[in-house]
């Protein structure tokens, strides 16, 4: 158990609180192990009707995962990355197989473990502080935690468009495409957690009380053109589309898509297609985890890491270096299931 996250009953409401401010409480394996037991404790508590996902103190609700030590790991051959993959995943499918409902506050912050955090929750409130990304391109991952089937569930193609660029998505952009359920005021945020917790079985009237007009959501202007420009399960065709439009936004786009991983960039697609077709949460776990373990191994991730979070020069040296230069055949050795006892599994039970 770590103090890096608090687990606690408070009424009749278990608590999750994420308690690493200082890291905006990215996520480590012993955080996930805290998780796992708390949720399976009150899974069969009669005692606990509801479950609160929140953040203790600072910016963000969860910034992802513990990036350094991935790419650490990597750099000595993966163990400790894909024991963290393994148990994260777990997390994650706890939580969306859960039968008590969940609710989760995106208040703040929420790229990748966050998201795969908050998006399995019954209830997923937003607001004016909400700021969701999935920039895992840009640093030579993927768009995981379950990524494959939230994002290809998105209206349109936004699911591609926000997984390729890792464009950031305010709170009510991520109502208008179903990442968040409710919009809340910022700061109508503790009297509504207070309001659950005094009556876990009026939560709907406690968030009716609570929503407020939502502001307009800009990417609903630009939908058209992300549906056009991203209509291609082929990365060289979006990259092309958004060349021959020329205009200002497509440019500004294609631009931001060039100083991605060209090959990672091809894994969300694939992943994302094939995510669209699973009817079975643990079988796009058991996919994700074959596909981190084998993106983990290649150089872009540590490089990734390196240009973006260690060195902070924001020039990765990507390899390959260009779209046309990753081979159908790189990315079906990425997909490719792993060995027989080395997979993913869920918990018993899950």
């Amino acid at each position: 158990m770590t103090d890096e996250v608090l687990t606690f009953v408070e009424g009749r409401t278990g608590r999750i609180r994420l308690n690493r401010a200082k890291a905006l409480h990215a996520l480590t394996h012993p955080m996930c192990t805290t998780m796992i037991a708390a949720l399976t404790d009150w899974a069969s508590d009669d005692a606990v009707d509801l479950v609160m996902i929140d953040h203790a103190e600072g910016r963000g609700f969860c910034a992802g995962g513990d990036i350094r030590m991935l790419a650490d790991s990597a750099k000595i051959g993966g163990e400790e990355a894909r024991a963290f993959f393994h148990e994260e995943y777990r997390l994650n499918h706890l939580l969306f197989c859960y039968r008590k409902p969940t609710i989760a506050f995106m208040d703040g912050i929420t790229m990748g473990g966050g998201v795969g955090l908050s998006q399995p929750c019954s209830i997923r409130v937003v607001t004016d502080r909400t700021m969701y990304a999935m920039p895992e391109t840009g640093i030579g991952l993927f768009t995981d935690v379950g990524g494959g089937w939230y994002l290809s569930r998105m209206p349109g193609r936004t699911g591609q468009y926000a997984g390729l660029t890792g464009a950031r998505l305010n709170g009510a952009e991520c109502l208008a495409l179903s990442l968040g359920t409710h919009y809340v005021p910022g700061d109508s945020v503790e009297a509504l957690k207070t309001a659950i917790i005094a009556n876990p079985g009026a939560v709907d009237t406690a968030l009716l009380s609570a929503i407020s007009p939502v502001p307009a959501a800009p990417i609903l202007d630009r939908r058209a053109d992300i549906d056009r420009l991203f209509a291609s399960e082929r990365f060289e065709d979006i990259l092309a589309a958004l060349a021959d439009d020329g205009g200002e936004w497509a440019l500004a786009t294609l631009k931001t898509l060039q100083s991605k991983s060209p090959q990672t960039c091809k894994v969300v697609l694939r992943l994302l297609s094939e995510g669209a077709r699973l009817e079975d949460f643990a079988d796009e776990m058991r996919l994700e985890f074959a596909i981190g373990a084998h993106v983990i191994a290649r150089p872009d991730f540590v490089e990734g890491v390196r240009a973006v979070i260690v060195d902070k020069d924001n020039a990765p040296r990507w390899n390959p270096a260009t779209a046309e230069a990753v081979s159908d055949a790189d990315i079906d050795a990425i997909f490719a299931p792993l060995p027989s006892g080395e997979g993913w599994t869920p918990l018993p039970g899950a």
